[in-house]
């Protein structure tokens, strides 16, 4: 069900909140039990159950009150479950980023967006599978095992989000939160056949959540319909007091009761030479990509090629970017704060090491290896300050095309889903996987993947809408306009 359907359902007594709650629940037990086990949720907290009945008695009390009506126009989001990525604080509850070296870490407080959904009345319904420390693109690099695409359970669910996005996809829960670094949610969202929307830098505070690359890491929302991602973001979006980075969301009023974009004939779509012409893109993938631009032009959307050389440069300067942070920020995984310890018994420096060889996967070890070496101090003076020069032209340069143009358009991903074991060997084709969303962390703009289509093997291909900074209005009220046209 939609977040719709739920709330009127929950409204109408069709059901309950705790019924709901339980039924997911009984689900995940079921699925757990498959030969080829989803593995979207590590874990459903017990809770979710209390706070799911607290919220039924609300809604019973307004009703024989008669305030049904301002008890959701005040809690619009009063007794809906939602999936939660492992690396988000949820109090009370174990947070492990998919990662060894977090077991038995217990969060101590909410992040910023579990509180703001809560005071809304949304229920936390479990933690997701996540890549470790969000490093990854298809959920293998996850130290519980990898997710399975629910379309196909051979499949990837794609990454590093692919736990959340999975939940969503196969109705384990009714929306999801994921992060993103250079494409964590709409990458799954695209593989998954769902929405996926990566806001811009700020509106979604990270207050809580753990740090893979602090300039680039965002929040972002996963759902059926845009209107899915719409309510929550309005609920969580805005300033926090405990994260210096985050901002205000323009008409974030209109988020609320979210209406599809009618004005087409008006709308300026730019579609990056570089990416229309990029080597590696499925076959498959650009039928649906020319299918996708042709609906735009019938509704009267002019599109033209615009020439961005500087997106040729997107994926290197986010690679030294991204793990230069990376190695930064994970230096605080020691063994002596958090998790898990191994203890040599011979002093603190063989602690660390051998608490960080033990605890980190392979693929985290590589990252944290890059990075050092571009922090070294034969490097740091050149790689990283070239990576963040890059990274300002292509701010500045992104920015300046919207000054003629409303969005740019764009395939998520290379290709669909791809079977899994298939990459997991081979990095750097893993890494190829982001090569038409990392320009949208870098430029610090919102993007959202919707559902465009399937390639020859029936597995889902997804299409961007990128817009402006502070755009998220605008891109959601357009992909609704898509959702209503191809539900």
């Amino acid at each position: 069900m939609t977040i719709n359907e739920t709330v009127n359902k929950l409204k109408n007594g069709e059901t309950t909140s705790a019924a709901l709650v339980k039924e997911l629940m009984a689900v995940y037990e079921e699925d757990k039990k498959s030969s080829l086990p989803l593995n979207a949720f590590l874990e459903m907290f017990e809770d979710a159950v209390t706070k799911a009945e607290a919220a039924d008695r609300e809604i019973a009390e307004a009703k024989a009150a008669g305030t049904l009506d301002k008890l959701f126009e005040d809690k619009p989001l009063l007794g809906v479950p939602f999936a939660v990525k492992d690396n988000t604080s949820v109090r009370g509850h174990k947070l492990t980023c998919g990662s060894k070296i977090l077991e038995g870490y217990v969060a101590p407080y909410n992040a910023t967006v579990i509180e703001r959904l809560e005071k809304s009345g949304a229920i936390p319904l479990g933690r997701c599978n996540q890549d470790e420390f969000a490093m990854g693109s298809s959920t293998e690099y996850s130290s519980y095992g990898p997710t399975r695409n629910p379309v196909n359970r051979e499949y990837v669910s794609g990454g590093s989000s692919g736990g959340s996005a999975a939940a969503v996809a196969a109705n384990q829960a009714v929306f999801g939160l994921g992060t993103e670094t250079g494409g964590s949610v709409r990458l799954p969202a695209s593989y998954c056949g769902i929405y996926g929307l990566k806001t811009t830098y700020g509106v979604l505070s990270r207050w809580g959540i753990v740090a893979y690359g602090s300039s680039l890491d965002q929040v972002g929302i996963l759902g059926h319909t845009p209107k899915d991602i719409a309510l929550p973001l309005y609920a969580m979006s805005g300033e926090d007091f405990y994260d210096d980075t985050s901002a205000d969301l323009p008409n974030k009023d209109s988020l609320k009761n979210l209406e599809a974009y009618k004005d087409f004939s008006s709308l300026k779509i730019a579609v990056p030479k570089q990416f229309a012409e990029a080597k590696g893109l499925d076959v498959d993938v650009a039928k649906v990509f020319e299918d996708t631009k042709a609906w735009f032009e019938k509704k009267g959307a002019k599109i033209e090629i615009v020439d961005l050389p500087i997106l040729d440069a997107s994926i290197a300067s986010y690679y030294v970017i991204a793990l230069s942070e990376a190695a930064s920020n994970l230096s605080r995984f020691d063994g002596i704060r958090y998790g898990n310890r191994v203890d040599a018994g011979k002093g603190y420096d063989e602690l660390y090491v051998e608490t960080r060889s033990n605890g980190f996967g392979p693929e985290v070890k590589r990252r944290i290896i890059i990075g050092n070496y571009v922090l070294s101090e034969q490097f740091s003076g050149t790689t990283y300050k070239k990576g963040m020069s890059v990274r300002a032209r292509i701010q500045k340069e992104v920015a300046k095309l919207y000054e003629s143009y409303d969005l740019i358009l764009c395939p998520t991903c290379p290709t669909a889903a791809f079977k899994l074991g298939q990459k997991v060997d081979d990095p750097l084709e893993m890494y190829l996987s982001d090569l038409y969303t990392v320009f949208v962390n870098l430029a610090r703009i919102t993007s959202i993947s919707v559902p465009a289509g399937k390639n020859k093997d029936g597995m889902p291909v997804g299409i961007q809408f990128a817009g402006p900074m502070f755009s998220e209005a605008k891109v959601l009220s357009i992909a609704q306009a898509w959702e209503e046209e191809h539900k």
